[in-house]
């Protein structure tokens, strides 16, 4: 029996309504006890936790890992890495890999490959079309019996309204959770930044937060119309928030997360021409992050996520509008998320909450939670622990972060999945 006592660290789980300080028991990677250790337990192993916060390792609703097919920017063994170095024990792969997560067998090669990196919880997301192309449905039962756990058309538009309610339709009948990045092509003017003052001053053609707002009313009456479970991926603005909390109101069974550097950064931080501020759905206004901190504290918006995407030094290369959105964030999902909690927009509880219990809930995870007989899945942090991001401290392989060189509060020290030790960062 591999037996592990974490000892005497503040433990906090909200999906128990924990907050205590105290030991964990583990043993064949799985939660024995809490508090108090069982009846003749000898630890094989102890961690020392004082002074540190423990709590479920974090669940991740969006992480690309650029593997199978661009193994140049990334792969599965570099990015599940990353994970570990940030608290994420359960991550969620969207479906635009090349080739796409379309059929069983992709999804399975997936797997097959998370196992060879000993990261096994990584999740699939079946495509909701083939190819993403927006127009023909994918056989989502399919794709549901390999492991897919949702489907989602990543960031790719689907062709008419009419083919987003034949998929709903599709869905619901499987009992799968349709992800939606709400973005309407026809309005969204190839932009590369939000329709506003930065865009104007620079010259860059802007995407206005209706090209949102309109793509989730319409997702709502559809939902509402097929009963399908949507969830609201990255939402970016203020009317987005106010329809998604208009329709929780009235009962309507949906759910919605951020990403991380949406709540910290708006149009006012972009460095002019530097092309880590990139990124889809674009930084907007003040204004839309305060709303996005609010909605969040609020529960309007369930969860955060890292939207986790890795880029090579040429991706990002190039005048603004030409290189690639996307931002490598796996490793300051925590600091960023603890300096909400020092601005005081959502309490440590809240906080956990929106990184563990409820994305899990959001997905049907059996993760997310500390209790007994439950996967030991724990991330172990030191909420004053200050450094710097750089070569030194960084996992990813992917570089492009516009935190880069600054310092950051807030540090994992240890991950465990299922009772193992995958990150130690005095062993780094």
């Amino acid at each position: 029996m591999n037996s592990i006592e974490i000892r005497g660290g503040r433990v906090i789980d909200a999906a128990q309504g924990i907050d205590k300080i105290g030991s964990l028991y583990l043993a064949d990677g799985k939660i024995l006890a809490l508090f108090i250790p069982p009846e003749g337990f000898v630890a094989e192993q102890v961690i020392e936790a004082e002074n540190f916060i423990v709590c479920p390792g974090f669940v991740d609703l969006s992480v690309r890992l650029r593997e199978p097919g661009q193994t140049y920017k990334a792969t599965i063994a570099s990015e599940t890495k990353a994970a570990a170095a940030g608290g994420v024990t359960s991550l969620c792969l969207p479906p635009d890999t090349k080739p796409t997560i379309d059929t069983p067998a992709v999804a399975e090669l997936v797997k097959d490959k998370s196992e060879k990196a000993h990261y096994e919880q990584i999740y699939p997301i079946g495509a909701l079309t083939q190819r993403l192309a927006g127009k023909e449905l994918s056989s989502m039962f399919a794709l549901k019996q390999a492991g897919c756990i949702a489907v989602s058309n990543a960031q790719f538009p689907i062709s008419s309204l009419a083919v987003l309610r034949r998929a709903m339709e599709y869905a619901s009948s499987h009992e799968l959770v349709l992800i939606y990045r709400p973005d309407e092509v026809s309005l969204n003017n190839g932009g590369c930044a939000h329709e506003g003052l930065f865009a104007t001053h620079y010259g860059l053609p802007g995407i206005p937060e209706a090209a949102e707002s309109i793509a989730v009313a319409q997702c709502l009456d559809l939902a509402e119309l097929t009963g399908c479970r949507v969830h609201f991926s990255q939402l970016s603005s203020k009317r987005s928030v106010i329809k998604i909390q208009q329709a929780k109101k009235y009962g309507l069974n949906v759910t919605a997360d951020v990403a991380i550097h949406q709540l910290h950064l708006s149009e006012n931080d972009i460095e002019p021409f530097n092309s880590a501020y990139h990124v889809l759905p674009p930084f907007r206004t003040e204004q839309d992050k305060k709303y996005l901190q609010e909605g969040l504290a609020a529960g309007t918006i369930d969860a955060i996520c890292s939207d986790h995407q890795p880029h090579d030094l040429d991706a990002k290369l190039g005048a603004f509008p030409e290189t690639e959105a996307g931002v490598a964030s796996l490793e300051t999902l925590l600091p960023l998320t603890l300096q909400l909690v020092k601005q005081n927009a959502l309490s440590l509880n809240q906080a956990i909450a929106a990184l563990t219990e409820k994305p899990a809930k959001i997905l049907g995870l059996k993760a997310g939670s500390l209790a007994v007989g439950d996967n030991a899945d724990i991330c172990i942090f030191d909420p004053d622990y200050a450094w710097q991001v750089n070569a030194q401290t960084w996992k990813s392989a992917g570089k492009n972060t516009p935190f880069w060189e600054k310092t950051l509060t807030g540090r994992v020290i240890y991950t465990l999945q299922t009772g193992r030790l995958i990150y130690n960062l005095k062993a780094t």
